[in-house]
């Protein structure tokens, strides 16, 4: 199949030849035979059947051609006034259990005309992804859970085009990246055999649909490409992610790590790629730790001590209310190179002093005194909180200990890792190897390349190509399944200590005396 040089969707002009009684063919065939030199196979649906004769006179037999690549042929979305100012639009999404990324993009200029962020409505049948599998083991539940997501997208649609100043029917193309669950609950497709040994999904490789199927703010010809998925909880946010950071290209070996409910993770080159995912990451998100919180104007996102005080630095300098998972790593690494909390991650009462309190009857450390908090209440860590902490720290080291293990690698054989998503945007590197979540190794090596789902859901959006890349990447991955590996929680045994029980893996790493 011959490939170009344009997007996904892309408009292309086109001027044809007035019809005669020596040149007498049909409307569409004559401008579908203006557009074969593509060399695709090109279709066009009915409705435009009913508007091409009419348009065409009216515009002198010129016309530009909304396009759209689906796999090895061209369909014809829809033709627009040559003279007009109506533009072909795309929507990439970054489908999170948590969050709902979108970016509006111009198709023809690839110019991002906006952005914007919206909560996953889905948290109030639950925060993680196993209660809503449960919810939607029944017709009604998944119908519930699918349209509370597409009606989210579809807000999100309308938010992106007010702030660019467009109309929701120039939207054509939407791409949209996420875990395998969470693209089956935007589907409304069963779950049930996702979260069942031998975790098998409905599909691995969803396609292209028509975006009426679940969304409404789109032009009534759009159509939504979704990402590729390989296995239960390896999705396709990750092959986004592989995409954009470029690792299935690279001739060095690299580390993509993705925090977020889960810890994804794709090791390789551009000759193999291996990936494992598995729950660490709870306990950094909202919802398991007593202070977590997804990141946002006024969460704290930095932590220090300085003498007998904590310093936290909030997001957008606002008064804290909060923290997220890379203040709550700070405060962690902060607590315990100063001996406030001992190497199984618990609070040493005698060096906490004044700030050592309980809230129902269980020890809490206060970050933030009431009058200095964004709530008027304090901002508290309890112990249950650090103790998760020190659990989803342990899963993901052993996650990227398990996973170079598996090639017989190391990591100083790593010659970069990159970290993504919202959590990697906020981490100090610094704090995660302090505490052992990440291999201590020289801090150049790691690389943050923010929201990787998004930026390769915009990718697609920009090149056709990357739809063949996607799928090419998704065959040559090999997935290791973390719920089936006898050693893993031999491994996570030994991670569940700061910074682990084998100091020699964080040389350098002070592990402070204990304080009398």
């Amino acid at each position: 199949m011959i490939r170009h040089d344009h997007g996904l969707g892309w408009v292309r002009p086109v001027r044809l030849t007035s019809p005669s009684l020596s040149d007498n063919s049909a409307d569409m065939d004559r401008l579908l035979r203006a557009l074969s030199g593509t060399g695709a196979r090109l279709v066009a649906d009915y409705p435009l059947l009913r508007k091409v004769s009419r348009c065409l006179r009216q515009w002198d037999f010129a016309a530009r051609c909304v396009l759209f690549q689906n796999g090895d042929h061209l369909e014809l979305l829809d033709i627009l006034d040559p003279q007009g100012e109506c533009r072909a639009l795309g929507v990439a999404v970054d489908l999170g259990t948590t969050r709902i990324v979108m970016r509006l993009v111009d198709l023809s200029s690839r110019e991002i005309l906006s952005d914007t962020v919206l909560n996953n409505p889905q948290i109030s049948v639950g925060s993680d992804i196993l209660t809503r599998i449960h919810h939607a083991s029944t017709d009604e539940g998944a119908e519930e859970l699918k349209a509370m997501v597409c009606l989210a997208v579809d807000d999100g649609m309308e938010t992106l085009c007010l702030q660019a100043g467009v109309s929701t029917e120039q939207v054509y193309v939407v791409t949209v990246s996420g875990n395998t669950a969470m693209t089956h609950l935007f589907m409304g497709l069963p779950v049930d055999h996702i979260i069942r040994e031998p975790y098998i999904p409905v599909t691995n490789t969803p396609g292209t649909r028509r975006a009426d199927l679940f969304l409404s703010n789109t032009h009534p010809e759009g159509r939504v490409f979704f990402f590729p998925n390989i296995g239960s909880y390896f999705g396709g946010d990750l092959i986004s992610g592989v995409l954009y950071s470029g690792i299935y290209r690279r001739e060095e070996t690299t580390l993509l790590v993705d925090v977020g409910t889960n810890a994804e993770v794709v090791l390789g080159n551009r000759d193999w790629l291996v990936a494992c995912a598995g729950a660490a990451g709870p306990a950094l998100e909202g919802g398991v730790s007593s202070m977590g919180m997804t990141a946002g104007s006024g969460v704290i996102d930095r932590v220090s001590i300085e003498g007998e005080d904590f310093s936290v630095g909030t997001i957008d300098d606002l008064p804290p209310v909060g923290i997220c998972g890379s203040g709550f790593i700070d405060l962690a690494a902060a607590l315990f190179l100063t001996g406030m909390i001992d190497a199984k991650g618990k609070l040493v009462e005698s060096a906490c002093g004044a700030r050592y309190t309980h809230e129902h009857g269980l020890p809490a450390l206060v970050v933030v005194p009431g009058e200095d908090s964004g709530t008027h209440g304090p901002i508290t860590v309890s112990q249950a909180s650090l103790d998760s902490l020190v659990r989803s720290k342990a899963a993901m080291f052993t996650i990227l200990e398990t996973i170079v293990m598996k090639v017989g690698v190391g990591f100083d054989d790593l010659d970069r890792i990159y970290v993504a998503g919202t959590f990697g945007a906020y981490i100090d590197p610094e704090s995660a190897i302090s505490i052992g979540m990440i291999p201590d190794l020289d801090r150049t090596r790691y690389e943050k390349i923010g929201n990787s789902s998004l930026e390769g859901a915009t990718l697609m959006l920009f090149g056709d190509r990357y739809m063949d890349e996607a799928d090419a990447i998704r065959d040559r991955i090999t997935y290791v399944e973390l719920n089936v590996d006898q050693d893993f929680m031999i491994r996570f045994s030994g991670a569940k200590f700061i910074p682990h029980t084998d100091p020699d893996l964080f040389p350098s790493v002070t592990i402070p005396k204990p304080k009398e």
